[in-house]
């Protein structure tokens, strides 16, 4: 691969309904083959569930690269702040971040059944096992509620129904997070490779300061996250600018979800030099394809 080649289309943030994509993990890469995709990574919230789906249905010629999307939490402030890294090509059974994924995930279950019964008790028509059915066996989230809500004629679409009215703030339930430096440690001794994930993304609400990525960077954080979607020009070359100060890798990618988001796959990709590196590095799992 070349970073002109126009066929080489990579994109390395990718959901499906193992967390709250709308795509099962198979019809997920058959649509990355379907978009031109050359390699995709599958990257469902705080779960592997994805993974033997996704690798059974995987197309010929389509590379597939295997990961998952943490939820982590820096405490360095108080509130601490929410934010994802991109963990990409990491064994599965390793005992330490397999554990903390479960952990994730159950949390993840509880929270949502939280968020229906204080609807509930607000006269709001849904119910659990309806949340539960639209995850269809995957980790439950808050798309999944929006979607009952959306059902119900309550709200017009995902968007409106994470506002601060409904499950932004009102319907708001605390979550379980992995503290940043310990879900890198669990990554890397893992055999995976670390990505920050949008990490200006400021109309998602408090950014990490660029010492705290210097750190993480000593600690082993492997690349950034420049081209997304909820990145503006400036924010993507700050980015870039911070990345190669420090000796970082750069991707992009679509952090495609499905209907739950207008994004496209392959909206946004990344540099085939950028995805040879990570894949060189990685000793967890290969890439398949």
């Amino acid at each position: 691969m070349t970073d002109t080649d126009p066929h080489c289309q990579i994109d390395l943030h990718c959901h499906s309904t193992a967390s709250d994509g709308t795509l099962t993990p198979a019809d997920l890469v058959r649509a990355g083959a379907a978009a031109g995709l050359a390699v995709m990574a599958i990257t469902d919230h705080d779960t592997t569930g994805g993974w033997a789906e996704a690798e059974a249905a995987r197309p010929e010629g389509l590379g597939l690269v295997r990961g998952a999307e943490l939820s982590c939490r820096w405490h360095g402030v108080e509130p601490g702040i929410p934010l994802h890294l991109l963990a990409y090509l990491f064994d599965p059974a390793e005992p330490v971040l397999a554990g903390e994924l479960l952990r994730l995930r159950l949390d993840r279950e509880q929270r949502g059944e939280r968020i229906v019964e204080l609807l509930r008790a607000d006269g709001v028509p849904i119910t659990w096992d309806e949340v539960r059915g639209y995850a269809a066996g995957g980790s439950v989230g808050r798309p999944h509620i929006a979607q009952a809500l959306i059902r119900a004629g309550l709200v017009g679409s995902t968007t409106e129904a994470f506002a601060s009215a409904w499950l932004g703030a009102r319907y708001s339930v605390p979550k379980s997070d992995l503290d940043v430096f310990d879900a890198l440690r669990a990554v890397r001794a893992a055999g995976g490779v670390a990505v920050f994930a949008h990490p200006r993304a400021t109309k998602r609400g408090r950014v990490v300061p660029d010492e705290l990525i210097a750190e993480l960077a000593d600690a082993g954080l492997f690349g950034l996250e420049a081209d997304h979607e909820d990145h503006s020009p400036a924010e993507r070359a700050q980015i870039r600018a911070l990345a190669e100060r420090l000796g970082l890798v750069v991707t992009g990618s679509s952090d495609f979800h499905g209907t739950h988001k207008t994004v496209r796959l392959g909206a946004f990709t990344t540099g085939p030099a950028a995805y040879e590196k990570i894949a060189s590095v990685a000793t967890g799992v290969p890439v398949l394809g």
